[in-house]
């Protein structure tokens, strides 16, 4: 009789607590939205000359607890010369072994409920990136803002910088730099994310 009397007051106490949560808090979710999803980077070569280039393929979510998820698909990316496509792909990335980059992070619920209020919050969190078969953890200065369907946009304040010996790219990138002819490629790259996300419910 004692234990169903503590159970039925742990109970109670549990329901209360859930509804004392705000909504979005407790129970929101929000999803990637890949057709707006855009995730680019700079490569320099021979010392001067900058390209741009991005990943067309990436999804992710953002969990009711803040928790952070997304992949990033490595053979979408995009140079706009398909031969280099290719390169990367097979020479830096090598995504007959590594198909994809995972970014993994932990934003405070009081951001994605001040967000989904209509505010914008700039904030700096640390993120786990895995690629080529290492993890490394980089800080991301992240601005978001709410969108008018309920949804929120997610984008950098300023690039993440991603160094090739972080993650064991050295060698990738030395085979480029040769197949292509070039004097030098550099080995870090800053990196730009701009994302949307829905709500989902």
């Amino acid at each position: 009789m004692g234990i169903s009397v503590k159970f039925g007051r742990l109970r109670a106490w549990f329901i209360l607590l859930l509804l004392a949560l705000p909504a979005s808090t407790a129970f929101a979710q929000w999803e990637l939205d890949g057709e707006k999803a855009a995730i680019n980077f700079i490569s320099i070569k021979n010392g001067a000359v900058a390209e741009s280039h991005s990943f067309e393929v990436v999804s992710g979510s953002i969990g009711a607890a803040g928790a952070v998820q997304m992949a990033i698909d490595l053979d979408s990316v995009q140079t706009l010369i398909e031969i280099r496509n290719e390169r990367m792909r097979e020479l830096l990335f090598n995504t007959a072994m590594f198909p994809t980059a995972d970014v993994t992070t932990q934003i405070d619920p009081a951001v994605l409920t001040a967000v989904t209020a209509g505010s914008s919050v700039s904030v700096d969190v640390p993120v786990t990136l895995s690629l080529h078969g290492m993890e490394k953890t980089l800080t991301a200065s992240l601005v978001a803002i709410g969108t008018a369907d309920g949804g929120m946009r997610v984008f950098t304040a300023r690039p993440v910088l991603v160094s090739a010996s972080q993650f064991g790219l050295d060698e990738g990138l030395a085979a480029l730099q040769k197949i292509a002819g070039l004097n030098a490629i550099s080995a870090a790259v800053p990196v730009t994310l701009d994302l949307t996300f829905k709500r989902v419910d």
